[in-house]
């Protein structure tokens, strides 16, 4: 079956409101399982949860949408030195086809992330991931990282809650055009933006 995922890179203003529907509901099936908080962010035809990405990775099959990794270039400041990366987030594999792999979106991302030139790729995954991030580190692509905050905006402004909050996730580095020793040991990584 997985001989049939076609992967398709997509800039965000090529998206028609066709695709945005399809991959709300794509992403309120793949992530409401893991709690109702998670897939609340998609309502309507909103297709992101906090920023919006620049370019996706959508797999399809058959089926429609079978999985699913943004990115968005950014700034973010590791011990207050400003690095930029490129953001990877909103991943998604649709659960009939776990085992798809993270790599496989990923290694479709890799040409572009040589093309923009940027250091780094970054992105942050929760704890509850670690041994299926681990297992996919172990192959040598990305590095997996804890024991670093991360503060991030929250989405929307709201008069009852802080403009921030910091989190403990694991921490995913991807050299590109850089190696890994140019990125620095940090306890605090500011995103100055909400999470992918």
């Amino acid at each position: 079956m997985r001989s049939n995922v076609q992967w398709k890179l997509c800039w965000e203003n090529e998206l028609q409101l066709s695709d945005h529907v399809e991959l709300t509901d794509f992403f309120r099936r793949t992530y409401g399982p893991t709690g109702a908080f998670n897939a609340k962010p998609f309502e309507g035809s909103q297709s992101w949860a906090g920023a919006r990405p620049e370019l996706r990775a959508i797999a399809y099959d058959s089926s429609g949408v079978a999985a699913h990794m943004g990115l968005l270039r950014r700034f973010i400041k590791v011990d207050g030195v400003d690095l930029l990366v490129a953001e990877l987030g909103l991943y998604g594999v649709r659960p009939d086809l776990e085992g798809l792999g993270i790599a496989h979106s990923i290694h479709v991302m890799l040409p572009t992330l040589q093309e923009f030139q940027v250091p780094f790729a970054f992105g942050t995954v929760r704890n509850q991931l670690r041994k299926h991030i681990e297992r996919f580190g172990r192959h040598g692509l990305v590095t997996v990282m804890s024991g670093i905050s991360v503060r991030s905006t929250l989405p929307h402004a709201r008069v009852d809650l802080p403009p921030t909050r910091v989190e403990d996730p694991l921490v995913i580095v991807l050299p590109v055009s850089r190696p890994l020793s140019d990125w620095p040991a940090a306890k605090m990584i500011d995103r100055n933006g909400p999470e992918l």
